[in-house]
């Protein structure tokens, strides 16, 4: 099953999107890109019924996306203000 280490796969996730991103993936599709990637790690890494892997790497790939969006708006934020 799941376990509470396993959220270390959602900066894996970011950072694997990110690398998309970089070499000519518009950003607009990362999210789709963020969410096939946790369906892919989650059936493949974590022990799980299908079922529960689609809804897991779903769960962490929207987490990821988030993170990622997240992270960039305050970034962008701190910048303005400095």
């Amino acid at each position: 099953m799941f376990e509470i280490y396993d959220v270390a796969i959602i900066p894996l996730i970011a950072g694997i999107t990110e690398i998309f991103k970089k070499i000519g993936l518009p950003a607009k599709y990362s999210p789709i890109v963020a969410i096939f990637l946790g369906i892919i790690i989650t059936l493949v890494y974590v022990d799980v019924t299908p079922k529960e892997g689609v809804l897991v790497g779903i769960m962490l790939g929207l987490s990821a996306s988030g993170f990622y969006s997240g992270t960039k708006n305050l970034v962008e934020k701190r910048s303005k203000i400095e």
